[in-house]
């Protein structure tokens, strides 16, 4: 079998994990640094983030064996930038090893199935589906970010529980279950008084959320999934529609009689989410599989890069 090894990268907004392997698909390293989503943060440190994750994860190896490396990077469109691409290209450099960056929604997707086509549907913070030829996103829907999409994510999810909240006080209902929650994470109320004065709480809670970063909305959404699993009907009504619009967009991302999988990715998606649930009853007529780790799937691409198709999928031992 062919020597040397491979590294994979998830390079996220919070975190960056890193892992290398040899031809067989045993783990000889990883690492860890922070967050190298070039959105979120400078290049710079982007670019050093990933570098140190990939420097750890090579800790007692010869960097030229390194056979390929794949970054699954989430803000990669970033890259479309020159100049943004260059100290990117500055750091593979100085790294001493070849680099492929592909999309954090490919990386997913190769995590989870070895079939070359399908579809990745991802919900966490944001949202955005994408359709997958030969382990390529060639297509996308939604995914438009916070002010344009993202529709069904966490940050939608909790915009609309922020809004359903504004309904309640604006129409006298009583302030309970999900619009209670709301209040007491946003102003830190613990109990109404049937008194307070109403559209002061609403141009406060109105206040505070705009002074916050639109993406803090997220924060709201676990108050969405307990209000759903006390049967409240606002709460319902919002995991119904989310679910909708992320189906929807898995769809749109889709040939109408195509068979390949569906990978889904993200807390929204998960087995224990109700809007997964219903994401996954909607599309039960179609494999439906969950990505397991990113930055093994990009491990396993690096691995196909070098070895082959045949390349055997990594896994920590």
């Amino acid at each position: 079998m062919s020597t040397g090894h491979v590294v994979g990268v998830d390079a996220g907004g919070t975190s960056t994990r890193a892992v290398a392997a040899d031809a067989a698909g045993c783990v000889l390293g990883t690492g860890r640094s922070g967050g190298a989503n070039p959105n979120s943060h400078p290049p710079e440190e982007a670019a050093a983030h990933i570098a140190e994750a990939i420097t750890a994860a090579l800790a007692g190896l010869d960097p030229a064996r390194t056979r390929a490396c794949v970054v699954g990077m989430a803000g990669v469109s970033k890259l479309t930038d020159p100049a943004i691409a260059a100290v990117f290209t500055r750091t593979w450099e100085r790294l001493g090893i070849g680099v492929r960056v592909v999309s954090d929604a490919e990386a997913a997707f190769a995590s989870a199935t070895s079939e070359p086509d399908g579809t990745v549907l991802i919900a966490g913070t944001g949202s955005i589906a994408g359709r997958i030829r030969a382990r390529k996103m060639v297509s996308t829907a939604g995914g438009w970010g916070w002010l344009l999409g993202d529709e069904g994510s966490a940050y939608w999810i909790g915009r609309e529980a922020v809004r359903s909240t504004l309904e309640v006080l604006a129409r006298g209902h009583r302030v309970t279950g999900l619009a209670a929650a709301v209040l007491t994470e946003a102003l830190g109320l613990s109990e109404l008084d049937a008194t307070a004065d109403r559209l002061a709480l609403s141009r406060r809670l109105i206040t505070g959320v705009n002074a916050e970063p639109p993406i803090r909305l997220a924060r709201f959404a676990p108050l969405v999934s307990a209000a759903h699993d006390e049967g409240e009907l606002a709460a319902l009504e919002i995991v119904a529609r989310a679910a909708e619009l992320l189906v929807a967009n898995a769809l749109a991302a889709r040939e109408a009689d195509e068979r390949t999988p569906v990978v889904l990715v993200g807390s929204v998606l998960g087995a224990g989410s109700p809007v997964g649930v219903l994401v996954r009853t909607s599309l039960r007529e179609l494999e439906v599989v969950t990505s397991t780790d990113g930055v093994l799937g990009a491990t396993w691409l690096a691995a196909v890069d070098a070895f082959g198709e045949d390349a055997p999928r990594p896994v920590h031992r």
